[in-house]
C-alpha cells in the first residue's frame, strides 16, 4: 500500500533538510569528493565512447587516467609556473595601475573625487562592497582549500576519487535507478534525464567554451606582447561561463594593462580590444550555439543568484555546487510550472468541465 502524498512529502522534506545540514557542517571535508565526482561526471562520456569502440570499462578508465596524467605533467612543467608568476606580478602591478587611473581621472574629471559629490559617494560605496565581497571570497577559499585541507592531500584524493567513480559510474547510476520509489520512478527518470541534459550542455559545453576562449585570449594577448597576457586570458576564460562577464572583466583588465604598457601606441591598444571583440563574435556565433545549445535554460541572473546564495550558505564548496543545483532547480521549476498550468488551480473548474464535454 502506497504512502499518502502528505507523508511522502514529509519524509523527503526531512531527507532534504538532513542533506543540507550535512553539506553545511561537512562541506570542507566533502570538497575533494565533490571535485572528484564532478570530474568523473565530465569524463564519463569519453569512457562511454571508448567502451563503444571495444574497450572494457577498466581499459577506458586506465587510458583516460594515463592521458590526463601526461597532460597534467606537461601543464605543470610548462604553463603553471608562468601563470603563477604572472598572477603574482599582476597582483603587485594592479595597485600602481589603479593609482595611475585615479590620477588620470582626477586630472580630467576632478568632480569625481569631490567628497560631497554623488559620483564619489557611489564609487566609494561600490569599492567598499567589492572589497568586502572579495575578502569574503578569499577567506572562504583559504579556509576551505588551505586551512582545513592540505593542498597536497587534496591533489591526491581528488584524482583517486575521480578514477574510482569513473570506473563504477554506470553501475552506480543503475543501482540508484533500482532504489527509486516505484510510484514516482517515471517522473524521477524524466526529471533526471532533463537535469543531466542541462548539466551536460552547460557544464561540459561551457567548460569546453571556457577552455577554448581562455586559450585563445592568452595566446593572442601574448602574441600582441601584452604583459600578463597568460594571466588575463586565464581570468577571462575562467568566468566565461557567465555570458559577457568573461569578456567584460578580461577586456577591461587587458585594455587597462594595454593603456598602461602601450600608451601612445594606439595600434597595439586597438589590437588588444580587437582580440576581445573577435572572441565575443566567435563565442556567440560558433562556440556557444555548437557546444552548449539553446536548451539549457540557465539565465545569467539565475547563475549569479545561485553563486551568491550557495556561496553565502556553504562557502567555497557551495560555489562549486551552485551551477549543478541551479540547473536542477531550473528543471524542477519548469516541471512544477507545467503541472500548475495543467491543474484546476490555474484552469479553474469551469474550464476543466468544458474540456471534458
Amino acid at each position: 500500500m502506497a504512502l499518502p502524498a502528505k507523508k511522502q512529502f514529509k519524509y523527503w522534506g526531512v531527507a532534504a533538510l538532513v542533506f543540507a545540514v550535512v553539506m553545511w557542517s561537512l562541506g570542507h571535508v566533502l570538497l575533494p569528493f565533490i571535485l572528484g565526482a564532478a570530474i568523473a561526471y565530465m569524463i564519463d562520456p569519453i569512457a562511454d565512447r571508448l567502451e563503444a569502440w571495444g574497450m572494457s570499462r577498466s581499459g577506458a578508465t586506465a587510458t583516460i587516467t594515463v592521458g590526463t596524467l601526461v597532460v597534467f605533467v606537461l601543464l605543470l612543467l610548462v604553463v603553471v609556473p608562468t601563470l603563477i608568476y604572472q598572477m603574482i606580478d599582476l597582483a603587485n602591478v594592479l595597485p600602481k595601475l589603479i593609482g595611475d587611473a585615479r590620477n588620470f581621472v582626477n586630472d580630467r574629471f576632478p568632480a569625481v573625487f569631490e567628497q560631497d559629490s554623488r559620483i564619489h559617494q557611489a564609487i566609494s560605496a561600490l569599492a567598499e562592497t567589492l572589497q568586502s565581497r572579495a575578502v569574503q571570497v578569499l577567506q572562504s577559499v583559504a579556509g576551505s582549500a588551505v586551512s582545513l585541507l592540505n593542498v597536497v592531500v587534496l591533489l591526491v584524493i581528488v584524482p583517486v576519487v575521480a578514477v574510482y567513480l569513473l570506473l563504477d559510474w554506470d553501475r552506480m547510476i543503475a543501482r540508484i535507478d533500482e532504489l527509486l520509489p516505484r510510484d514516482h520512478q517515471p517522473v524521477i527518470r524524466r526529471l533526471a534525464g532533463e537535469i543531466d541534459a542541462a548539466l551536460a550542455s552547460f557544464i561540459r559545453g561551457m567548460g569546453t567554451v571556457c577552455l577554448i576562449l581562455g586559450t585563445y585570449y592568452a595566446v593572442a594577448l601574448m602574441l600582441v606582447g601584452l604583459n600578463f597576457g597568460l594571466a588575463v586570458g586565464f581570468i577571462a576564460g575562467l568566468v566565461t561561463f557567465i555570458p559577457y562577464l568573461g569578456a567584460l572583466i578580461g577586456g577591461a583588465l587587458a585594455i587597462g594593462l594595454a593603456l598602461f604598457q602601450f600608451w601612445g601606441d594606439w595600434v597595439s591598444i586597438g589590437l588588444v580590444a580587437l582580440i576581445f571583440v573577435v572572441g565575443q563574435v566567435i563565442e556567440g556565433n560558433f562556440l556557444t550555439p555548437k557546444l552548449v545549445g539553446d536548451s539549457v535554460g540557465l539565465h545569467p541572473v539565475w547563475l549569479l543568484l545561485a553563486l551568491s546564495v550557495f556561496g553565502a550558505l556553504f562557502g567555497f564548496v557551495g560555489m562549486l555546487i551552485a551551477v549543478p543545483v541551479a540547473a536542477a532547480l531550473g528543471v524542477v521549476a519548469r516541471f512544477v510550472t507545467e503541472q500548475y498550468l495543467d491543474s484546476r488551480l490555474y484552469q479553474g473548474q469551469g474550464h476543466r468541465d468544458a474540456g471534458t464535454e
